[in-house]
């Protein structure tokens, strides 16, 4: 007979709880000291220098990763990077304790594991350090989520088992029942114990917490698959992964599970009561038994008691924390609106923010925009984050804050950047984003240096993603959103250059069957805002296209939109500049030159093409953005010759005439047949001429 808990039945179920609490008090995971890591592993094409910047950035990061903070709760993970992919120098780390191990003992084995990597690994850019109770790891390739058991070191005990094939048997069942349910927990942690009347075994899994369930489960029973038959102990470790079984405790007692509730069965009638003896000296046994049967039931009397007073106090803590976290001042109409998607979910506390951003220091300032400075800020749990600090002399209050928290909470997409939460205590009004490593789109397209990052094709994925992204929010969202202050510096870049619009500060909601809507209060950035909302206050989808429009020339050209030339005589603007250069035939001359040579010539244009119908004066003119996404699938929807755009300045460079031909190259080139889709703005006569691949002079 065999059983993973040794004791059952209503008394066994309280003994063993009685005796794990009593064990986790009194003593640490049963482990041993260890001079040399049970796993070590070394590894890198090239070696760093010493006095390198590699170097100085790994001491960076195995000094934050081995500061364990006193607070952290057993088998501690945290993985950080220092500086992102497009440094050559980058550092990947991370660091696990066992489940079992708390913080001080982490803390501990962690220091040590620092020195032996650096020690045992000399000048290698990539290591990995096992020691009892804890995992350090480094690379100067990311590989966060990525399952690795490439390099193996195992232990085992050859004392062989008495009866092997008895013995086997149950240890299979023990492995792989706490490996799945390792995979599934969010520690990555399980431990668990196989009892039978000719011995125990104890066995413990874990994998590093950056996995899924899946490449969990995968690694770990890839390595129980080959743990070997017979013998009495062993453990395996690979660098995502680890399992140990022996038939001796080696881990603290309170990371068992506890048993499973006693199955309902009948009880046995009690036996028939002794008949009482009163006569001469002989014992009253009815007496006695009064006397055991009172004392059994105060007992069970003073632990319901203890039970009901500890659920009672563990009540207030919980209501105590959770009134602690809506901060003093928080208007109630911010915490009551059910817009809010439960408010105090998403709310951040001031110390918290205060700590993850150093005290919102210089160092971990992302850049400022309209409404304030941007932090970094690292979370206890390692998590990276953006908080948005609004200025007290910003001008966004707390209409603003609230408008940007309601709808961020309700849209996902994946160019939409992800909100985590807010802060509202005392003064302070803060938005926690996602934390986007490559910052802002104008940080890439308008540095004389990092743009030559932007090739063509990522430029290209860059306006498709951002048209996915208004596409959303105009009309594939539950909500109809016209952001209204769509720009460079609002869309942030994720590590693999994915465009998310960012700031939604000045949205609006849009009924689904408006055209338009008019304000009174005009607010965006010039030289993104569409003249009908700059000179009437009318806003509606069309405005973010007109937004989109500029930004497209933007991302093209490499220039701000304000100033191309600086002449005192004839300043020139964006628009003007490229219209100019659209009438005269010379399209591909506003192209960025650090790309020029590179990018396919259909496409340059037909972004310059749909950029300037985007921005046509009359909104009616402007495609809407499902068009838009559709013009740059799709090359077999033709594009109309588009009109004279906003803002054109009158200055030497716009030609005598603005009468549009066709480049006879480029539209042999995009020629289709009479069976094409033609993009045809509302209002379009149908008798116009359309043009497959405009290029005008």
């Amino acid at each position: 007979m065999e059983r993973f808990l040794p004791f059952s039945g209503p008394a066994g179920k309280l003994t063993v709880l009685s005796m794990l609490a009593l064990l986790n008090i009194l003593s640490a995971p049963l482990g041993h000291s260890q001079e040399n890591p049970i796993y070590l592993w070394c590894s890198g094409n090239t070696n760093y220098t010493a006095g390198s910047e590699y170097k100085a950035n790994l001491d960076l990061l195995l000094g934050n990763l081995s500061a364990v903070p006193a607070s952290a709760g057993r088998g501690h993970f945290r993985n950080a990077s220092i500086a992102d992919w497009t440094n050559p120098n980058a550092v990947y780390g991370l660091v696990q304790c066992r489940g079992d191990v708390l913080a001080a003992d982490c803390a501990s084995c962690l220091n040590r594991s620092a020195s032996a990597a650096v020690l045992r690994c000399p000048l290698r850019r990539r290591a990995a350090v096992r020691f009892d109770y804890c995992l350090l790891r480094f690379s100067d390739q990311k590989f966060f989520g990525n399952m690795d058991d490439t390099e193996r070191s195992s232990l085992v005990n050859s004392n062989g088992a008495p009866d092997p094939l008895a013995f086997d048997h149950r240890l299979m069942d023990l492995m792989v029942e706490i490996s799945s349910q390792a995979a599934a927990a969010s520690s990555k942690f399980a431990v668990g114990i196989n009892n039978s009347d000719s011995s125990v075994i104890y066995g413990l899994v874990q994998c590093t917490q950056d996995l899924s369930e899946s490449e969990c489960s995968q690694c770990l029973q890839g390595q129980i698959s080959i743990l070997p038959r017979g013998e009495i102990g062993a453990q395996i470790h690979v660098a995502s992964c680890s399992v140990r079984f022996e038939t001796s405790i080696f881990f603290a007692t309170l990371a068992i599970s506890p048993p499973p509730p006693p199955q309902n069965r009948s009880l046995p009638s009690p036996p028939p009561p002794l008949p009482a003896n009163n006569g001469g000296n002989g014992t009253d046994v009815s007496s006695g038994g009064k006397e055991n049967t009172s004392r059994s039931w105060r007992i069970i009397l003073i632990i319901v008691i203890l039970l009901l007073v500890a659920v009672i106090v563990l009540l207030l803590i919980l209501l105590i924390h959770f009134r602690r976290r809506i901060p003093k001042g928080l208007p109630l109409n911010l915490v009551k609106d059910q817009e809010v998607i439960t408010a105090e979910s998403l709310l951040f506390d001031f110390r918290t923010l205060k700590i993850a951003t150093r005290n919102f220091s210089e160092a971990n300032k992302l850049g400022e925009g309209g409404f304030g400075p941007v932090y970094k800020g690292l979370l206890p749990d390692g998590q990276q984050i953006a908080v948005k600090r609004l200025s007290k002399r910003s001008g966004q209050g707390l209409a603003e804050l609230r408008n940007e928290v309601v709808l961020v909470a309700k849209l996902q997409h994946r160019n939409l950047v992800r909100l985590l939460g807010f802060c509202l205590e005392e003064e302070e009004k803060m938005v926690i984003y996602e934390y986007l490593p490559n910052r802002s789109l104008d940080n890439f397209l308008f540095d004389p240096i990092k743009r030559h990052v932007l090739d063509w094709e990522r430029r290209y994925k860059l306006i498709e993603g951002i048209a996915r992204g208004l596409v959303y929010l105009h009309e594939d969202s539950r909500l109809r959103v016209i952001h209204r202050d769509l720009k460079a510096s609002n869309v942030l870049l994720d590590e693999n250059m994915n465009p998310k619009i960012s700031d939604f500060g000045l949205a609006k909601l849009f009924g689904m069957d408006e055209t338009h809507r008019n304000t009174s209060r005009i607010a965006g950035t010039h030289g993104y805002m569409a003249p009908e909302y700059v000179i009437r206050g009318h806003f509606s989808p069309k405005l973010d296209v007109f937004s989109f429009g500029i930004l497209t020339l933007e991302i093209v050209t490499g220039q701000r939109n304000n100033i191309v030339s600086c002449d005192s005589e004839n300043p020139i603007d964006l628009v003007s500049y490229v219209w100019h250069h659209w009438n005269e035939g010379t399209t591909l001359e506003v192209v960025d030159q650090s790309i020029a040579d590179q990018c396919p010539r259909h496409e340059v244009i037909r972004c310059i093409h749909m950029g300037l119908l985007c921005i046509q004066s009359d909104p009616s003119d402007r495609p809407n953005m499902s068009e838009v996404a559709l013009m740059l699938s799709s090359f077999s929807v033709t594009l109309l010759a588009p009109s004279k755009p906003a803002f054109v300045l009158n200055s030497s460079m716009r030609s005598q005439s603005e009468e549009s031909r066709i480049d006879t190259d480029y539209q042999s080139s995009e020629r289709h047949n009479s069976n094409q889709s033609i993009y045809r703005p509302s209002g379009q006569s149908i008798n116009e001429v359309t043009f497959s691949g405009v290029e005008p002079r």
